[in-house]
């Protein structure tokens, strides 16, 4: 019987929500790995689906180590730790779940906003250090800065879906919304009730908050940094759940103290995990900070896991990337090399239920206790992956360019 193929999960230890949805067409195997240094020789030569989240990057170097890797499926909308071009050029798909979390980092960005504004954070810890303000002037002393939301402006950068989630939300509590972003159809500012600006110059002048919802590039790294900072207004409140690279730390930090930011809440930041006894915002005041958990329920979690396991799903019954409902580099994809569809080559009379195992345990193979074995299944099985050759990309004719080498500012988060 030939072998099943196989899919890995890179950076995790926990295969349970997958295991239901790919059993049948796959072998899962768990890496727990930080790179691709820690991740098997068997998984490196082998895996055609890999399943991974935000703990490890994949470079061209990285990507060039898998040897029958076709899809790569990012558990969550962003995907600036995989080399997507690169990926396209060795024939490999990649896909995110842009719908996980929406609800869950709206919900957290307005939670910051509202702590910004109603300095509940520093009250909290004023009290928790005896700080018990009773007459009306010690009252104004620990709530300093506290500022009325209704008629205050916020600005976004990057209405996709969070984006417009958080707009929604930031409206029912009095807020001017305005937001930017050059990539957005026109129309759609109507269809929400919002305001939109040109220029990322005109959201900065004219945004008493602002609010990060954009993917990170390379066209968009630190897009927060000294020269926009100075053009904000003095006293500007800054957000950020999106993605830590978008905003130069050391610059945030020096508006801090010089007080041309009067203060921010971040979820996401330049080095990840974070500490605050090290980087720029250790002595920088009037900061909160969340360890990159804006996107996290418990119901969120599970949902993109599926959803991710349903995309790796497809691809192996399917075709790549037709059949592929998020692969965001399908575009390069079509000017890479010629692509070689993913066809029904193998059936199994009858099939085994796929085993979850670690690399290197020292047995591979092994049934995960307490899963049932699946019912024989009659007819064929889509599941064959032929391998695919690692070749160069074709040469584009003259004249040729690709849409995705446009140069990109603020890509919304979509």
């Amino acid at each position: 019987m030939p072998a099943r193929p196989l899919v890995a999960l890179l950076d995790g230890r926990d295969c349970t929500v997958e295991m239901p949805i790919l059993k049948d067409v796959a072998t899962v195997a768990f890496c727990d790995a930080q790179s691709t240094q820690e991740i098997h020789e068997k998984v490196l030569n082998e895996a055609v689906g890999a399943l991974m989240y935000h703990t490890i990057t994949l470079s061209r170097q990285d990507l060039e180590k898998f040897k029958a890797l076709r899809v790569i499926v990012r558990i969550g909308s962003g995907y600036d730790n995989v080399d997507i071009k690169s990926a396209a050029e060795l024939g490999i798909a990649v896909c995110n779940i842009p719908s996980s979390s929406v609800e869950e980092t709206a919900d957290s960005t307005l939670c910051h906003i509202l702590n910004l504004y109603r300095r509940v954070t520093w009250l909290h810890q004023a009290l928790r250090e005896g700080n018990r303000a009773s007459s009306v002037e010690q009252i104004r002393e620990v709530a300093g800065g506290a500022v009325r939301i209704r008629g205050e402006t916020l600005g976004i950068i990057g209405l996709g879906r969070v984006g417009q989630a958080v707009a929604l939300r930031a409206k029912s509590f009095g807020f001017n919304v305005i937001f930017y972003d050059p990539y957005l159809p026109d129309g759609v500012e109507r269809s929400l009730g919002l305001q939109r600006v040109g220029t990322l110059q005109d959201l900065l002048m004219h945004s008493d908050c602002i609010t990060l919802h954009c993917s990170l590039n390379e066209h968009n790294h630190h897009l927060i940094n000294d020269f926009t900072i100075k053009q904000m207004r003095q006293g500007c409140f800054l957000v950020n759940t999106a993605r830590g690279g978008l905003v130069d730390e050391k610059a945030l930090a020096q508006a801090l103290k010089e007080g041309r930011i009067r203060g921010t809440a971040l979820d996401v930041h330049e080095s990840e995990p974070f500490s605050f006894a090290q980087g720029p915002l250790k002595d920088a005041p009037n900061v909160i900070c969340t360890p990159h958990t804006a996107w996290y329920s418990e119901q969120a979690s599970i949902e993109s896991r599926e959803d991710a396991a349903k995309e790796i799903r497809r691809a192996i019954t399917g075709h790549i990337p037709d059949a592929l409902r998020n692969c965001v580099n399908k575009e390069y994809l079509l000017l890479a090399a010629q692509w070689s569809n993913i066809d029904p080559a193998t059936v199994h009379p009858e099939l085994n239920g796929a085993a979850a195992y670690r690399f290197p345990p020292g047995v591979v193979g092994v049934a995960n206790p307490g899963l049932p074995e699946p019912p024989v299944v009659e007819g064929i099985v889509a599941h064959g992956i032929p391998p695919v050759s690692h070749s160069a990309p074709r040469t584009p004719s003259p004249g040729e360019t690709s849409k995705l080498d446009a140069d990109r500012e603020i890509p919304s988060d979509q």
